[in-house]
């Protein structure tokens, strides 16, 4: 697997992204909220080895909201820091998706979606609203979430 690192940003996986570098960004810039926080070293493998993977986050936003992600999936992530189980998928339109799901009945358990710099937003995700964050790794994220509703232990 793969260690995504944050110092010396990579577009290694998303090559097939119109905006791989903005990608690349993006998912450097995750990993180093994970190494901040949590002290976990953020680790990707390509969709196609982790289909297990790119099945679930697409049944949560099938089942919780009807989207289905237009966009091919280029990477996944799966993993636990504390109560919280995270599946992330890169898509290669530039959009992240991820599932933060606690593993106790009384945590938080929400979708993410965050769209890489010079992305437009998905037709399948036009009725969110973004909010901007600026990032020296990503330049400009958009991102916005909803609340899961129901349960998908992972």
């Amino acid at each position: 697997m793969p260690t995504v690192d944050f110092h010396d940003v990579s577009t290694a996986g998303l090559e097939a992204s119109p905006v791989a570098q903005a990608l690349a960004g993006l998912r450097a810039n995750e990993a180093r909220y994970f190494k901040n926080k949590y002290d976990h070293t953020f680790t990707v493998v390509p969709a196609a080895d982790s289909p297990d993977t790119v099945a679930y986050v697409a049944r949560v936003l099938h089942d919780e909201r009807g989207i289905t992600i237009a966009a091919d999936p280029l990477q996944t992530s799966q993993f636990q820091v504390e109560n919280l189980q995270f599946t992330y998928v890169f898509y290669a339109d530039g959009l992240a998706v991820n599932v933060m799901y606690a593993v106790d009945d009384t945590g938080k358990r929400a979708v993410g979606f965050k769209l890489s710099d010079g992305m437009p937003v998905p037709a399948e995700l036009g009725g969110f609203k973004f909010a901007r964050q600026k990032s020296k790794l990503a330049g400009t994220i958009r991102g916005s979430y909803f609340v899961i509703k129901g349960q998908y232990p992972a």
